[in-house]
């Protein structure tokens, strides 16, 4: 059964002396907000390894499979659905697109979850997905830095090589000097990012996303950068806890209280704003999440509002106090 209350959440990503997200316009230089030099993490990146997580975590497991996937054609998976539904493939008509996007979303975790437009080739129509994600921005401006790194070896074409010998010869007749090769890297030394995002318990009715969903959500957030490591990221992670706002209801009538938490209790942004972020006085370049001071406003959360602490991909949600083996808030 889909879930029945609103949530939003909010995170940390910690990178250090790496490149978060970068720009393939601006030669992959970290991405950067030209008026004050924040610098952020498009959703589009973050999703992505939510994905990558699920595929790792969940392999073979039924309806966690994915429809946008490194070097694939959507489409293929539209027709797959489609096939699986009962229907044509290339039947247009209201029933058969609507078969196809109800068929879709049983089978992909990021469908049901994030949404997509399938109304290309096959079509099966449009999916508003109930989990959204906002750019996560640094709380401190970022300095972006390009530096040159020496590359002792080079790809080098051989003209006329045909065998081994042929490209051992050539290489053999080199200078080591010409062997070599400069190459450029873009980083970061430190930046802090928060994101936040948001799920609506109304489009969850509609493609299917449950408890069972929401707990692997987190968990994949919490776990992603786990399982993303690479040259370029440097050391990238999530520091606990996620902050979770569940919404519950006030009204003394269950019916009206169920209305309630499906629709919400209170604005997002005033719930974002229980969260304070801060860096310490005596730190004038931060270099860790431990160069902040966080605190976390627990009775002034508005009636009918939950606040949740999650600090293991695996661990269990603590309501309405601060875990202690949190990081960020204790």
């Amino acid at each position: 059964m889909a879930i029945e209350n609103r949530y939003e959440f909010l995170f940390y990503i910690q990178c250090r002396d790496g490149n978060p997200n970068g720009d393939p316009d601006l030669g992959n230089s970290p991405r950067m907000d030209p008026q004050d030099s924040h610098g952020y993490i498009t959703d589009v990146a973050i999703k992505r390894r939510i994905r990558n997580y699920v595929q790792a975590a969940h392999a073979g497991d039924p309806g966690m499979e994915m429809l946008i996937r490194s070097a694939s054609n959507i489409n293929t998976g539209i027709a797959r659905a489609k096939e699986l539904s009962g229907v044509e493939i290339s039947a247009k008509g209201k029933n058969e697109v609507y078969a196809g996007r109800r068929k879709a979303c049983e089978l992909f975790y990021d469908v049901r979850t994030f949404g997509a437009v399938m109304s290309t080739g096959p079509n099966a129509g449009q999916v508003r997905g109930p989990v959204q994600l906002t750019f996560a921005r640094s709380l401190d401006p970022i300095t972006a830095q390009d530096i040159s790194i020496t590359r002792m070896a080079k790809a080098a074409d051989v003209p006329n090589a045909k065998t081994l010998e042929d490209y051992t010869a050539w290489e053999t007749d080199q200078s080591e000097d010409s062997l070599r090769t400069m190459g450029r890297k873009q980083f970061i030394s430190y930046g802090l990012y928060e994101a936040r995002g948001f799920i609506s318990a109304n489009l969850a009715a509609e493609t299917g996303f449950d408890d069972q969903d929401l707990h692997i959500l987190f968990a994949s957030i919490l776990n992603m950068y786990e399982h993303d490591r690479s040259a370029s990221k440097g050391e990238m992670s999530v520091i606990t806890p996620l902050v979770i706002f569940r919404h519950t209801g006030t009204d003394s009538d269950l019916e009206q209280r169920k209305h309630q938490a499906k629709l919400g209790c209170a604005p997002s942004h005033r719930l974002f704003d229980l969260a304070t972020v801060e860096k310490k006085s005596d730190v004038e370049y931060a270099r860790s999440w431990k160069d902040y001071n966080a605190s976390i406003q627990l009775d002034a959360r508005p009636a009918g509002v939950d606040v949740g602490f999650l600090c293991s991909p695996y661990g269990e949600i603590i309501w309405n106090q601060v875990p202690e083996d949190a990081e960020f808030f204790c």
